[in-house]
């Protein structure tokens, strides 16, 4: 995470359809390899303000865990590999043994990947009200298994992800001090990146709370 300026700045992966509307790259840019240095302020400016749609949500709706690369691991499996803090060991159908993993979002530790989570940043039911209840099943998956960009996804205690449920974040933040403006970032350019509404009360706690990151 690079912060140089007030908001900070945030190394992003981006979704093509967004890079091709700010003339960033060519629209036959891929998610997986499109990569730009963008502040949070800019992202949260550039995102639509607009009323929630809160009818027809199911979880359902968005297909998860896939295993994209068919290597036996799941998307869930995959950001617990890659977020150990003492590598595991993988063995057969993606079983992990002898890791340990360390939760954003209140510092808990734990040898057990059972006793975690894999949380969405932006959670399912809050991207199908800004915006994803007009996505196709396609689309929905993907967001679902977001692995093109690592804050997407992120290992977290049962007990926090269970506390944060589908708040935003002016209902709900870290209980770890030290992880809060990351977290904020992340969640900006989580919704850039899918080019989610952001609704008028997350948009001014986002702009007010940012001021005082960097």
């Amino acid at each position: 995470m690079r912060t140089t300026s007030r908001f900070g700045r945030l190394i992003v992966v981006l979704a093509a359809p967004a890079l091709a509307a700010t003339g960033l790259v060519g629209a036959s840019a891929s998610p997986a390899t499109a990569a730009t240095t963008m502040s949070t302020k800019y992202l949260l400016n550039h995102l639509a303000t607009g009323s929630e749609h809160t009818a027809g949500y199911d979880r359902a709706e968005f297909s998860h865990w896939a295993d994209a690369d068919s290597d036996g691991c799941d998307a869930r499996d995959e950001v617990l590999i890659s977020e150990a803090t003492t590598k595991p060991q993988v063995r057969s159908s993606c079983t992990l043994r002898g890791g340990t993993w360390r939760s954003r979002y209140d510092g808990v530790t734990t040898g057990n990947p059972s006793t975690f989570d894999v949380d969405h940043m932006v959670p399912l039911n809050e991207a199908w009200q800004s915006g994803a209840w007009g996505w196709s099943a396609v689309k929905r998956k993907a967001y679902a298994n977001d692995l093109g960009y690592k804050a997407s996804l992120v290992a977290v205690s049962a007990s926090s992800n269970r506390s944060k449920g589908d708040r935003e974040p002016q209902a709900w933040m870290p209980d770890r001090v030290a992880y809060a403006c990351t977290y904020l970032k992340q969640w900006v350019a989580v919704k850039w990146r899918w080019q989610l509404k952001v609704n008028a009360a997350e948009r001014s706690f986002l702009d007010q709370e940012l001021k005082g990151c960097g």
